[in-house]
């Protein structure tokens, strides 16, 4: 696939760039701007993304970087068998847990949420660090929900980070989680307060906290684009119906001037009729 000539394969992270070093400076070049196409792509163009995994993949498939973004990419696509096997795979390499919670989630997609409990109880959620602990902890609320257990959904996400006046990166998340799973629970006003915070933490958009609490705010919003799709379509009714009066205004008229035509035919043949002359012998007295 072709990769944008502004795209040198520098953009990329220095420990990965580090883990590139290992191969060939041509090739490790190739991987490095193909990774760099996959961070680009995997949030607006998944499928892309996915792509020039691939290519990575073939090229480098044993740097443990390259599995991870491997990993990641088909993960974005929903592929999570083979982004749960691209994960294990970067762990053996590296011995790294940071993986752990997404892998968890990958058991989730997977259809098995209760491995992802035993998961999130296992030795190497310890080892992650506040972010990923977080992370943990809304796969393992995930898992309840999905096995339909919603009061302990809520029970999994109330902590120290939820209770928590600072923000971080993770608090938005936390808080929309905390505040899905109370309106799944049908407690409307504990959800609403939870929204409204996951709002005032959400400085980058990365939820829709907003809209949702415009939802239960009883707010809607109005698609201009669509008003303008109806006046448009009664616009061309309009004409159509113009056109059709038209049209019946033209076939009143025809008809009518048959008529008149018909009148002037008669009175014609009447004209034109031959007149008999009185003949002066015949009308003469006989005697």
């Amino acid at each position: 696939m072709p990769i944008p000539d502004d795209v040198t394969g520098e953009e990329i992270d220095a420990d990965v760039r580090q883990e590139l070093l290992s191969l060939p400076k041509g090739l490790a070049e190739d991987v490095s701007r193909n990774l760099v196409m996959v961070a680009r792509l995997i949030d607006e163009d998944p499928e892309g993304a996915y792509a020039y995994s691939k290519i990575a993949l073939r090229l480098a498939s044993r740097v443990a970087a390259v599995r991870e973004a491997a990993g990641f990419a088909a993960y974005a696509n929903q592929k999570y068998s083979e982004a749960l096997a691209e994960f294990r795979a970067a762990r053996r390499m590296t011995g790294n847990v940071d993986l752990w919670p997404v892998m968890a989630d990958c058991e989730r997609g997977l259809g098995r949420p209760e491995k992802a409990l035993d998961m999130a109880g296992a030795p190497e959620v310890h080892k992650l660090d506040k972010a990923g602990q977080v992370e943990m902890r809304l796969v393992a609320a995930g898992a309840r929900r999905d096995m339909g257990q919603l009061d302990a959904a809520i029970v999994t996400l109330q902590s120290p980070e939820l209770a928590s006046n600072s923000v971080q990166p993770w608090t938005a998340r936390l808080r929309y989680a905390y505040a899905d799973a109370l309106l799944a629970a049908g407690r409307e006003d504990e959800a609403r307060e939870w929204f409204a915070k996951a709002v005032e933490s959400d400085k980058d958009g990365s939820t829709d906290a907003s809209d949702r609490l415009a939802e239960l705010d009883g707010v809607e919003f109005v698609d201009a684009l669509v008003e303008d799709d109806d006046e448009v379509e009664v616009e061309v009714a309009t004409e159509a119906e113009a056109e059709d009066e038209i049209e019946t205004d033209i076939e009143v008229e025809t008809e009518d001037d048959d008529e008149d035509d018909d009148d002037f035919d008669i009175v014609e043949a009447e004209q034109t009729k031959p007149v008999v002359e009185a003949d002066d012998d015949d009308d003469a007295p006989r005697g």
